[in-house]
């Protein structure tokens, strides 16, 4: 086998070469992505992946596209987050997380569509982020139940990555996606066997953890990809709410408060600030919400109502549709929900209207993993760059199913 590779590598051209340490980049870059102390892992694979792209664009050895459903759409979002650095409070911070949580992102999803663009490079992408997410399961419940001696009562506290426990199901749902997607479709023994092999540990942290969000998330992801295939849907919706029913998790849906446990009090206050930057918010800058010398948040707290006023008060919103509407305005909120609205567009095309199989399983695959990315960041803020990065790798793969969709009805339309 080493000796084929070795032979195949001989006969390619140093561009070629370039070209094929792309994908191999990328892929090690989204690896990593839930691993704490390896910010210098990614960055180097991120931008060493930048500058092959740009390398082979100026030497004209890749027809490197933009063609995608969210090119209006993040085209608009940028230019008005851009209009909006002029106006911000904190105009150095902006301008820096305008590079750094935006643009960096978008660049990272181009990559993706361009260099992970066939059916071939779909499926061994969900293979790197199972994998990724298993071995991080595994590590964190080892460390935290076993190393730290902790009951499996108590709720899991992360020790090994650099994420807040709520924002784990970003990691682990996705990966469970993408494993029981393989267990459903496989024919091999083999995929499934290890489909489900991997399944188990994301399905144990994610209930460890004790997050409802993630619990819903979870709930709902099922549902959409079991969609066309009721029989499944039932075995793993019972299974899920055994799970809950003898797992402590139960108890914090039973003991449930409206006002805290649904972040009514937080985003109450969010709100208010809304109200007085309505239009432009008040920048893109991520820290600008809790920088006393931006916003005082004491003040606005005291406008709320008595009832859903916070005790101790947040600085960042515990919610992503309400931090961008906080930092980008009104303006901003609505361009953000139209590239929702497109990618839902998107999946629910190829869904109804893919030409064989894959798309439309690949449609609701996807469809269920931006469910969950939805559903659990509108409790949790979106400032970490692990949600970012599985949000975009899934828009990404998105839109390559939507690509590979067109390409058969192309090829359809010129045979007729």
């Amino acid at each position: 086998m080493f000796r084929t590779i070795k032979n195949h590598l001989k006969n390619l051209t140093p561009f070629e070469l370039l070209s094929q340490a792309v994908p191999i980049l990328m892929g090690i870059f989204i690896f990593f992505n839930p691993f704490p102390h390896t910010t210098a892992i990614k960055e180097i694979c991120f931008y060493l992946s930048v500058f092959i792209v740009l390398l082979l664009i100026y030497f004209k050895k890749i027809d490197f596209s933009f063609r995608s459903p969210l090119t209006l759409p993040f085209v608009l979002f940028i230019v008005w987050v851009f209009i909006g650095l002029f106006f911000a409070l904190d105009k150095e911070g902006s301008i820096h997380d305008f590079r750094a949580h935006l643009l960096k992102y978008i660049v990272f999803y181009y990559i993706l569509i361009n260099f992970f663009n066939s059916r071939k490079r779909i499926i061994s992408l969900s293979w790197i982020i199972i994998i990724s997410a298993t071995i991080f399961s595994i590590g964190e419940i080892y460390y935290f139940y076993f190393m730290l001696g902790n009951s499996f009562s108590v709720k899991l506290v992360p020790g090994l990555n650099e994420i807040a426990v709520n924002q784990i199901g970003f990691i682990t749902v996705t990966a469970a996606i993408f494993s029981l997607y393989h267990i459903i479709t496989a024919n091999n023994l083999y995929i499934k066997t290890i489909s489900f092999t991997s399944l188990l540990p994301l399905c144990v942290l994610s209930v460890l953890t004790q997050a409802r969000s993630t619990a819903l998330a979870v709930f709902l992801s099922v549902i959409i990809l079991c969609f066309k295939n009721k029989k499944v849907m039932v075995v793993c919706l019972g299974i899920i709410l055994i799970a809950i029913c003898i797992s402590p998790l139960k108890n914090r849906f039973i003991h449930l408060n409206p006002i805290t446990d649904l972040r009514l009090n937080i985003n109450c206050t969010t709100f208010e600030v809304i109200k007085d930057f309505p239009i432009i918010g008040i920048g893109f800058g991520m820290e600008t919400y809790g920088n006393e010398k931006h916003i005082n948040l004491d003040a606005y707290n005291k406008k709320v109502p008595v009832k859903y006023r916070q005790k101790t008060i947040l600085t960042f919103p515990h919610s992503m549709p309400f931090s961008i509407a906080v930092r980008t305005g009104l303006i901003g909120f609505a361009l953000f929900l139209y590239t929702v609205f497109i990618s839902f567009k998107t999946c629910w095309d190829c869904i109804w209207h893919g030409r064989d199989d894959f798309i439309k399983r690949w449609g609701l695959c996807v469809a269920s993993v931006l469910v969950t990315v939805i559903v659990i960041g509108s409790f949790e803020g979106c400032s970490r760059h692990v949600q970012k990065v599985v949000l975009y790798t899934a828009l990404a793969m998105m839109t390559v199913i939507w690509k590979l969709n067109n390409v058969i009805a192309e090829d359809s339309t010129g045979t007729d």
